[in-house]
């Protein structure tokens, strides 16, 4: 019989990132890549900030991420979002979550330090880009008029 897993999402404008969480080393992977060699270097901080500000904590769990649209940096915050909803247990329905590696007093900690640095690493970012409307290039702009 396979072990339930829960899954923590993410998303940021159009990218979408789910994470999972195991007792383990301390490996991160991106879509089956070691977060450590994800490039760009801004990305690549961004998304290893939740587990910068858990410290030790971080040696104690294995997070894998799937995380796909978007672009680089929509797909980096999705993937810190996921991490951080992965490290604090959060679920929809608030229910306690099945196996999960931390004890609930750690992950009210680390849900403390998160939302101290950024409320958005567990609350998450719902802004989106405005679509685009007839008579002009884009959400706003318009053609200009004269009258000569």
């Amino acid at each position: 019989m396979t072990s339930k897993i829960d899954l923590y999402p993410g998303q940021r404008k159009t990218s979408k990132a789910v994470a999972t969480i195991a007792k383990g080393s301390g490996r991160v992977r991106i879509n089956n890549i070691p977060a450590e060699l994800v490039q760009p270097e801004v990305a690549k901080e961004l998304l290893l900030t939740p587990l910068t500000l858990v410290g030790d904590q971080r040696n104690k769990v294995d997070i894998n991420v799937q995380v796909a649209g978007g672009g680089f940096m929509g797909q980096a915050f999705a993937s810190a979002v996921a991490i951080s909803r992965a490290l604090t247990g959060d679920v929809k329905g608030d229910k306690d979550p099945k196996e999960h590696p931390f004890p609930k007093s750690v992950r009210e900690e680390i849900r403390k330090k998160l939302t101290e640095y950024d409320r958005h690493f567990l609350a998450g970012d719902h802004r989106q880009s405005e679509s685009k409307k007839f008579g002009g290039p884009g959400a706003r702009r318009r053609k200009q008029k004269s009258y000569r």
